[in-house]
């Protein structure tokens, strides 16, 4: 199950003075991204964003956008010089301030059924200013926990896909050379250095967090809140928007509509 805010986040950062913040944070953004790939949770190339600000003025860009990076071997130097290079070329004139990099990534993990793709497993991040950088992971996804969103138990696809967060975890430990920083509990799990864990009731089961959280959001997505009732659907979206048409024997029946960044409720 994938859900519209985090499930769980996990850190890492560190004082680093071998190179300017540009630097540090494409250095630090793609050496996690090599880490993903290699785990099978990033696609063969994918699109790195890139914000540069500019010092001592918190709303001006120097730069802004994405480029396309492969994430195989993503964390090579050659890599980190090139997306670096590609950056300074058209960045506009100024002093560097904070930096600030990210990609979302999917990739394949095993289901109820079998192994599939998932498109939003992972949201990736990294900045750097004045000397200190941090790299943050965040997931959407409940294949790592024991029990799915619903608090219903999931042996199969825990066994399978919890080992390999750990790995993850683990090995971004190590080539960020900071140790995991498990992020504050979400409405949906508690991070730990190797994982998450479930939330339970009083009663010692699963929680079903799905229905108590994120049900309410995906409401409060397609619905305007003009009063008390909260009724009225939203008739604009930013970005991309997805359609199918739904008929019956009588002909059709109206739209399923859903926007790229929000997943559909039916």
């Amino acid at each position: 199950m994938i859900a519209t805010t985090p499930v769980a986040r996990w850190a890492w950062g560190r004082d680093d003075d071998t190179a300017d913040d540009l630097t540090r944070c494409l250095r630090d953004a793609l050496a996690a991204l090599a880490v993903l790939a290699r785990h099978r949770f990033a696609p063969t190339v994918v699109g790195l964003r890139v914000s540069v600000k500019e010092a001592g003025a918190s709303n001006s860009y120097l730069f802004r956008g994405e480029i396309p990076v492969e994430t195989e071997g993503a964390g090579a130097g050659e890599t980190v010089a090139r997306v670096a290079d590609q950056v300074r070329a058209v960045m506009s004139a100024g002093e560097i301030g904070a930096v600030d990099a990210s990609v979302t990534c999917g990739g394949s993990v095993v289901t109820g059924h079998a192994e599939e793709l998932s498109e939003r497993l992972f949201l990736l991040g990294a900045s750097a200013f004045a000397g200190f950088v941090t790299v943050d992971l965040v997931t959407f996804a409940d294949v790592w926990l024991p029990y799915d969103l619903k608090g219903r138990p999931q042996p199969e696809v825990y066994a399978a896909n919890g080992p390999r967060l750990a790995a993850v975890l683990g090995e971004l430990a190590e080539v960020l050379d900071s140790e995991t920083d498990p992020d504050d509990p979400t409405y949906f799990a508690k991070p730990t250095e190797t994982g998450a864990e479930n939330f339970f009731t009083a009663d010692g089961e699963a929680a079903d967090v799905w229905r108590s959280f994120e049900v309410p959001r995906r409401y409060d997505v397609f619905t305007h809140a003009p009063g008390f009732g909260r009724i009225g659907y939203r008739r604009t979206a930013e970005g991309e928007v997805r359609y199918l048409p739904v008929e019956s024997e009588r002909g059709l029946l109206g739209y399923l509509c859903r926007t790229k960044e929000e997943p559909a409720v039916s």
